[in-house]
């Protein structure tokens, strides 16, 4: 028995358990959107964090990783408990087709998992919807909960996707909203500036369409 989860949030640069494979590569008809709540991560049931899901969306392309686990029922039972707990605001697991990077045409991989949820907010109760790019980015740069806050969640996310090398424009667009509410709240991340001490070190992070990219702060929280 072998199975394959398609990792799209902080899967991608923490996965957490015990895999034997992984590879870069993307979904078809889907797209990464920040539309549900985190209570008991990176938000709390009161001041909840706002994480990315699924949208499904013709011929659209979510980037990601996806791991493989093998070696026996244990493992991959341990490796799929520690999922499902870990995903917990997601009540769907749909199987989708996996491309890696440069194929176009065939899928690497059939019946890979990943994790999504129900876009109803009467049915699923951690679906928060879309919102103004402004309302999610001051959401994202209060909340926090048990795992860190969620301004990082996003930064993080943001550097993953820079260093598999498909950034995600919405990422991009985000996380600098979210910088523009840290620098005007004054929450300790320091408006952009020529001072040395603000730049982030190593190569800097240019989106595919024409966002103007805001200095990275360093990210300090991972998810467990």
């Amino acid at each position: 028995m072998v199975f394959w989860v398609f990792g799209y949030g902080s899967l991608v640069w923490n996965p957490g358990f015990d895999y034997d494979d992984k590879m870069i590569g993307y979904i078809k008809n889907y797209r990464r959107v920040f539309d549900l709540a985190c209570i008991d991560h990176r938000g709390t049931p009161e001041d909840p964090a706002r994480t990315c899901t699924l949208e499904y969306k013709e011929g659209a392309v979510c980037w990601g990783a996806v791991y493989c686990v093998k070696g026996g029922e244990e493992k991959e039972r341990l490796a799929m408990a520690y999922l499902e707990n870990r995903e917990c605001e997601y009540d769907q697991k749909t199987t989708v087709d996996f491309f890696k990077e440069g194929e176009i045409s065939e899928a690497t991989l059939s019946g890979v998992i990943v994790f999504t949820s129900t876009p109803d907010k009467e049915s699923n109760k951690y679906y928060l919807g879309p919102a103004p790019l402004e309302d999610m980015a001051k959401q994202i740069a209060t909340a926090t909960g048990p795992c860190g806050n969620n301004r990082d969640y996003i930064f993080l996310l943001e550097k993953a996707m820079f260093d598999i090398g498909h950034e995600d424009d919405m990422v991009i667009e985000l996380a600098n909203e979210v910088r523009k509410v840290l620098g005007n709240t004054g929450l300790g991340i320091p408006k952009e500036s020529n001072s040395s001490s603000n730049r982030l070190t190593g190569p800097s992070h240019k989106p595919k369409s024409p966002h103007k990219l805001l200095h990275l702060p360093e990210a300090i929280a991972m998810d467990t």
